[in-house]
């Protein structure tokens, strides 16, 4: 089995016997290949890998692809971190966005720089779920008949005095019976089921070995009629949110994908664009908690332009709204993208697209301050914050400012978030 780890836009050689350095041309062929099956590979799968014959190169798509016989990790490139590291700060941004609780306590044991992303994810999922199956598994009453020698709950008289005219001996029952065959347990059982198919590492697979046993009495639904929008969580259950989480997030849904067939694979990946700007959403929120400032995510829809008859066209949708009493005072959008240092260019590498982006967003939605933030790197030639601030011309002293946020100490990210707005916006 092969094994390599990547960061997104590195490249890998490729050869005809492999190495430490290097993969096989069949292992190449057949992980973009896998990848190509990924609804975020695109075309031929160029969207995560593309290749010719000397090497193979990651883009801005980060998880696993796993064909036959190899395994591919791609990670995302955060200074100053080793592959334990990165892999570490992947998780707990793929925790926050994806609502899986995560404490000091459950990443203790993981092997930050023995395992990948997928086997930590795995790891953790069997940590949590062991914890709560010890528990016991949720129950709820369900209506059930069958046919018994004596009465229980109620006697159902069509059923009765029909088809068991000719053998009263035997009963048609309707009953209630506190059974663990739900729709929570039964998404349970898919991802444990779909996961002893993929885990690779010995412990991980003894351990979802022992979890099918405790779901021998659920049914085994197939994940394309998983019955997600019947799963109720009250006082009784709260606590498998989390996991029910982590079971969304291995069986396909949302902005990444899960597949595998025989001869093909599987891929869990995600976009960074989207987990970057999800999280760094998310860090805004939590920042602003409890002032008189709000913040909204991927909106409100507007529209750059309305027609002479009155249509409108061209939609618009920020990423980051944040507002006082309602009236936008900052929006944010997240480029997952590497700064220039401003001696190799100008303007910091920041795209002329992006600018008007931001230049149509202050006047669609009458907002002073808008931002382009892109994640932190050594090579800025600046400390995170903001590198640069520019005047609109012609936008009644509007500003577009670019800032960067770094990503190397997580717990600071808040702490980044709030400076950000604090500089650009003036107490009320």
């Amino acid at each position: 089995m092969i094994h390599r780890s990547l960061r997104e836009w590195s490249t890998l050689a490729i050869s005809e016997s492999g190495g430490e350095d290097a993969i096989p041309r069949w292992a190449a062929d057949s992980l973009i290949a896998t990848a190509s099956a990924s609804t975020l590979g695109g075309e031929d799968g160029e969207r995560v890998l593309t290749a010719n014959h000397r090497q193979m190169r990651a883009q801005q798509v980060v998880g696993v692809v796993a064909a036959p016989r190899v395994t591919l990790e791609i990670l995302p490139k955060i200074d100053g971190l080793d592959l334990g590291g990165t892999r570490r700060r992947l998780i707990h941004m793929l925790a926050r966005v994806f609502d899986i609780e995560v404490s000091s306590g459950n990443l203790a044991d993981l092997e930050w720089q023995s395992r990948d992303v997928l086997e930590i994810l795995i790891r953790l999922f069997c940590n949590q779920l062991f914890e709560a199956v010890r528990r016991g598994l949720p129950r709820l009453y369900v209506l059930e008949e069958a046919d018994l020698n004596a009465l229980r709950g109620r006697l159902n008289s069509h059923r009765q005095f029909t088809v068991l005219a000719a053998a009263p001996q035997r009963l048609a029952c309707r009953y209630d019976n506190l059974s663990p065959d739900i729709p929570l347990n039964q998404i349970m059982a898919a991802a444990v089921s779909q996961l002893i198919g993929i885990a690779r590492a010995p412990e991980n697979q003894r351990r979802l070995t022992e979890l099918s046993f405790a779901y021998a009495e659920v049914s085994r639904v197939p994940v394309a009629g998983l019955p997600w929008d019947r799963v109720i969580l009250d006082r009784s259950n709260v606590s498998w949110g989390a996991l029910l989480n982590l079971a969304k997030l291995f069986l396909g849904r949302r902005f990444q994908t899960t597949s595998s067939g025989p001869g093909r694979g599987y891929a869990l990946l995600f976009e960074m664009n989207t987990l970057f700007e999800e999280y760094v959403g998310r860090m805004f929120q939590r920042a602003l908690s409890g002032t008189d400032l709000s913040v909204r995510l991927q909106g409100p829809q507007d529209f750059a332009l309305t027609t002479d008859a009155g249509a409108r066209r061209f939609a618009t949708r920020p990423d980051i709204v944040i507002s006082r009493a309602g009236k936008p005072v900052l929006i944010v959008d997240t480029k997952w993208k590497r700064l220039k240092d401003i001696s190799e260019n100008a303007k910091h590498g920041v795209g002329q697209a992006d600018v008007y982006q931001m230049m149509a967003y202050s006047r669609v939605y009458g907002c002073p301050n808008v931002m382009l933030l892109y994640p932190h790197h050594n090579d800025i030639g600046a400390s995170e914050g903001i590198i640069g601030g520019h005047t609109i011309t012609g936008g009644d002293e509007a500003r577009l400012s670019v800032a960067s946020i770094s990503l190397f100490d997580l717990a600071s990210v808040p702490d980044q978030a709030r400076n950000l707005v604090a500089q650009m916006v003036r107490p009320a």
